[in-house]
Parts: structure tokens; C-alpha cells; sequence
């Protein structure tokens, strides 16, 4: 909470001095020019990085994989787009390197470290009675889903045991 506060405290800070930095020496218009052009393009990157990872997204869940790398980077574009949407130079930079894929590819080590320890200081082990297991899928069988002109008699059945009972179906 400390640095969150000192976050908010700081940053405005720096941002306005940075603006009558550039300010200063380009003109106010011309660095309000360059503020609004900055969004824009923000805008645009987010929206193409944003809909490029939604299909790799896509894309990784059609073919059965576990998308990580695309949540990941899904994450940090969105971040990055808050920071670009914000007005100030320095949050563009930062905001940049979030949304661009090379740069997003060197932080991202950084960000999933700096997510995975936040995730475990809210959520640690035994926690509420929760534990934490390791398995793996040994077995799995895909069903038909039945159609709406099926007969009831014609909709797959669960294999005995499926459900924990290992005793035949009765039904």
C-alpha cells in the first residue's frame, strides 16, 4: 500500500515535470499535438496487439493447448494500453514497451515473476483450507453431445466407473 501510494504521489509528479520540460523547449501546442498524436497511436497498437493475441488465444483453445503465453501477453498489452491511454510521456514509454511484441518479449520474464509472487502473497498454501495438487491426466475420452432429434435412448452414457462407482449401470 506504501508504494502504491508513493506511486500515485510520484508519478504525476514527474509526468507534469516532463511535459514543461518538452514544453519548454517545442512549444505548449506542439507538445499537446504530440501528447494526442502519442494516444492515437497507442490506441491503434493496442488494438492491433490486442486482437493478434485474441487469435492466438483462439487458437491455442481450438487445438486443445493451455493458452499461457497468450494470457500472459494479453495481460501486459492491456496494462501497457492503460499506461498509453494516460496522458504523460513517461507512461507512454513504459506503456510502449509493454505493447510492442520485442520489448513485451524481454519484460515478459520480469512480469511473470512480479505476477506469480503477488498470487502467492494473496493466495498462500492452506489458505483457507484450500490445498495445492499435482496431477495428471492419464485417460480421457471425448463424448458426442447429443443433438435435439435425438431420443433419449440415443444420448451416450457415462462408462461405469466415469463417475466413481465402479458398479454397473443399472439404468
Amino acid at each position: 500500500m506504501p508504494l502504491l501510494f508513493l506511486l500515485l504521489l510520484v508519478v504525476p509528479l514527474a509526468e507534469l515535470y516532463v511535459i514543461v520540460q518538452v514544453s519548454g523547449e517545442i512549444g505548449f501546442f506542439n507538445t499537446i499535438g504530440l501528447l494526442i498524436l502519442v494516444s492515437i497511436v497507442g490506441a491503434w497498437l493496442l488494438k492491433r496487439e490486442g486482437l493478434a493475441t485474441w487469435k492466438r488465444l483462439n487458437e491455442q483453445l481450438q487445438s486443445g493447448k493451455i493458452p499461457t503465453k497468450e494470457v500472459t501477453d494479453g495481460a501486459m498489452i492491456m496494462f501497457g494500453g492503460a499506461l498509453l491511454l494516460t496522458p504523460g510521456f513517461l507512461t507512454d514509454i513504459v506503456g510502449i514497451s509493454f505493447v510492442l511484441p520485442p520489448t513485451r518479449a524481454m519484460l515478459k520474464g520480469v512480469f511473470r515473476k512480479m505476477a506469480g509472487g503477488w498470487a502467492v502473497k494473496k493466495t498462500p498454501a492452506g489458505y483457507a483450507g484450500y490445498r495445492v495438487y499435482d496431477a495428471t491426466v492419464v485417460r480421457s475420452r471425448r463424448r458426442a453431445n447429443p443433438s435435439p432429434t435425438n431420443s433419449p435412448r440415443e444420448v451416450p452414457r457415462p462408462l461405469p466407473g466415469a463417475d466413481g462407482d465402479d458398479s454397473p449401470d443399472r439404468g
